[in-house]
C-alpha cells in the first residue's frame, strides 16, 4: 500500500505548492481535485495540463485518484460537494454533472492517472422515492461507465452518509444492475464508520470491487467530520490490517478538506500516524 494525499485541504494554494508541500511531507502520491482551484475541467486548457504533469514530475508525485466528486466552481448554495447531482429532478441540471464526470474521466485518461471518484448519487429530492432515484442513478451511470472504459479509467462511486448511497452494501445494488467492469468502489473508512458498518467485514467483503480507499478519522459520535488519523475514534491498526489480508497494494488517500487552515500539519499528523500502519515489515527494514 502506498499513501497519498489530496489536494482538496489545499484549496488555498495553486497546484504546484500543493504538490511541493505533499511531496516535502512524504507522500507518495496526490489526489487532484477536478474542481477549482486545480483542475476544473471545464476548459482546462493544454498549458495548464501540462504544467501540472510537469510538477508531479518535479516533485516525484504519483496520481492516487482524481476527485471529480466537489464542485465547487457551481458553488449550489444547497451545498457546494453534492449538487448538481446526478438525480437532479430537473434534466437540464442534472447534466451539468453529468458533463462534469465526463470531462472529469477525459482528464483522468489525459493526465494517466487510474481513476476519478463521484458521488454516490445526491440526496433525495421532495417528492421523489428512493426507487425512482436509483433508477434514475443507474440510467445515468451506463453511458459514464462506457465512456470510462473507452478512455480506459475507471469510475468509482463513493457511498457518502446523507446521499443516495450511504453503505457500501448499497452500492452493490447500483452495481449489479450498471455490471460494467469500468464501474468500481472508492470504499471511504470514515463514510463507512458514521454509518455503524462493520469496517473488517465490510473490507474484505467488497474488496473485489474496491479500487482505491479514503481514510480520515470520525468523533466516537459518529457524526460525518473528517478528522485527522488518530484523534478519532477509528482503529486504524485493525483498518489497515483488513485491508492488508485482502491482497490490496494500491493507493490508500488521506483526505482532509475541512483543514484548510493549516493542511501541512494535517497532512503531517495523518502520515506519522499511518506511515507505520501501512510499512510492511520489510519496508521498516
Amino acid at each position: 500500500m502506498r499513501l497519498a494525499f489530496s489536494t482538496n485541504a489545499y484549496m488555498r494554494f495553486p497546484f504546484d505548492e500543493a504538490a511541493e508541500r505533499i511531496a516535502a511531507i512524504g507522500y507518495e502520491g496526490l489526489e487532484l481535485m477536478a474542481d477549482v482551484p486545480h483542475a476544473w475541467p471545464a476548459g482546462l486548457l493544454d498549458g495548464i495540463k501540462q504544467a501540472i504533469t510537469q510538477s508531479m514530475q518535479r516533485h516525484a508525485l504519483r496520481f492516487s485518484n482524481v476527485n471529480a466528486f466537489m464542485m465547487n466552481a457551481i458553488a449550489d448554495a444547497r451545498q457546494p460537494y453534492w449538487y448538481p447531482s446526478f438525480i437532479e429532478p430537473d434534466k437540464g441540471y442534472r447534466s451539468v454533472r453529468i458533463d462534469h464526470t465526463r470531462r472529469s474521466l477525459d482528464l483522468c485518461a489525459e493526465l494517466g492517472a487510474p481513476h476519478i471518484t463521484t458521488e454516490p448519487g445526491g440526496p433525495i429530492a421532495p417528492g421523489q422515492s428512493r426507487q425512482e432515484a436509483i433508477d434514475l442513478f443507474v440510467e445515468v451511470l451506463k453511458p459514464l461507465a462506457e465512456h470510462a472504459d473507452r478512455r480506459g479509467v475507471l469510475l468509482l462511486i463513493e457511498p457518502e452518509p446523507g446521499l443516495l448511497l450511504e453503505t457500501t452494501d448499497q452500492y452493490l445494488e447500483v452495481a449489479e444492475r450498471v455490471n460494467a467492469p469500468s464501474l468500481g468502489l472508492n470504499f471511504d473508512v470514515g463514510h463507512a464508520y458514521c454509518m455503524a458498518e462493520d469496517l473488517p467485514a465490510q473490507i474484505a467483503k467488497l474488496a473485489h470491487l474496491t479500487n482505491h480507499y479514503h481514510v480520515e478519522d470520525i468523533a466516537a459520535s459518529r457524526v460525518h467530520h473528517h478528522l485527522v488519523p488518530g484523534t478519532g475514534a477509528i482503529d486504524f491498526p485493525g483498518v489497515f490490517d483488513a485491508i492488508r489480508k485482502t491482497g490490496y497494494d494500491g493507493w490508500v488517500t488521506v483526505e482532509l478538506y475541512p483543514f484548510v487552515d493549516d493542511p501541512d500539519e494535517a497532512a503531517r499528523q495523518a502520515i506519522e500516524h499511518l506511515r507505520p500502519l501501512v510499512e510492511t515489515p520489510a519496508d521498516a527494514g
